[in-house]
């Protein structure tokens, strides 16, 4: 009954109260640098015409998504730490559950989208064009909308389930930003979704990523299989950062019982915030076009002596 329940309770890190205004800290800073390194992307993009490749239009995809993941929940956690502002009203917590579930399976979706760039690229070079840039609209951005339109239908049916149940008991969350209640059918739906897009998202880069792996094997010339490597390189660090903590979060959360709270709600944290930061300095690291341009020599300086770059 809403009317008696207008608003949650959101802890921040159970166990760790005392120190939530320090724990802000590494919370902002990654969010500056989330900010600074996945706007650069976008703009320098868009800037660059030698950027104008489907490649570049799927990275400016999962930076806007990034962008999106960041600012729907780093200034509540940061209210929460900082200004003890631990409550949030039920509106605002269902459209903060949609944003971070249903953004996080797009984010999913481009990642497959983006291992099929790089198969076509390596396995199919003389359809490359044909494929993903010749057709009108560009084919990226129907795969866009694509990924959107699947990643978003998944979650909006939890939305949904959340929004008409009856609430009569605690409105304490022990979490940090809004996770949808442990009740029995949002369990069921949140597990077979998310099983559903993580699992054949998964499955289906890895298929792509075995066959990529067979035909770089067979190139004749060290060097281009060296290239074809360093191409893929970044997009594969990108794949273990998002889905390593995100599904030891999602499977913590539901069977993981004798898994500390703080520990699993510093990795739910992480899985949420650690990507957008570290994916726009991978790829100004790895992929040259980036390293190469001004906006990116401070990504670079994070991990490169200065002799060395």
């Amino acid at each position: 009954n809403l009317s008696v329940f207008p608003f949650f309770f959101l802890m921040g890190i159970p166990g760790l109260e005392n120190a939530h205004f320090w724990i802000a800290f590494p919370f902002c800073f990654i969010c500056l640098v989330s900010l600074v390194g996945n706007i650069t992307i976008i703009f320098v993009v868009r800037r660059e015409p030698s950027l104008y490749l489907p490649m570049y239009y799927f990275l400016c995809m999962l930076a806007t998504l990034d962008l999106i993941l960041t600012t729907s929940t780093v200034p509540k956690i940061l209210g929460i730490f900082w200004f003890h502002s631990h409550t949030i009203g039920f509106k605002g917590f269902v459209t903060q559950m949609f944003f971070i579930h249903g953004f996080s399976a797009v984010e999913s979706d481009v990642m497959l989208a983006m291992a099929f760039d790089r198969y076509v690229a390596i396995c199919a070079p003389l359809h490359y064009t044909t494929i993903l840039t010749s057709s009108s609209p560009h084919p990226t951005i129907k795969i866009g909308c694509a990924a959107f339109m699947r990643g978003i239908g998944f979650m909006t049916p939890l939305t949904f389930m959340v929004n008409h149940l009856p609430y009569c008991g605690l409105n304490v969350i022990a979490h940090s930003y809004c996770e949808h209640m442990a009740t029995t059918p949002n369990n069921i739906y949140g597990i077979t979704a998310a099983t559903f897009v993580v699992g054949s998202d998964s499955v289906f880069i890895a298929v792509s990523y075995v066959l990529i792996l067979r035909t770089v094997q067979g190139l004749s010339s060290k060097e281009a299989q060296q290239k074809s490597f360093s191409t893929c390189g970044s997009h594969i660090c990108v794949i273990l950062i998002f889905y390593t903590p995100a599904l030891f979060s999602f499977h913590a959360q539901h069977w993981g019982h004798n898994i500390p709270a703080h520990i699993h709600i510093l990795l739910a944290d992480l899985y949420l915030l650690g990507s957008p930061m570290l994916n726009p300095i991978i790829y100004g690291m790895k992929t040259k076009q980036l390293h190469q341009l001004k906006p990116f020599f401070i990504f670079s300086q994070l991990s490169c002596p200065k002799d060395k770059c």
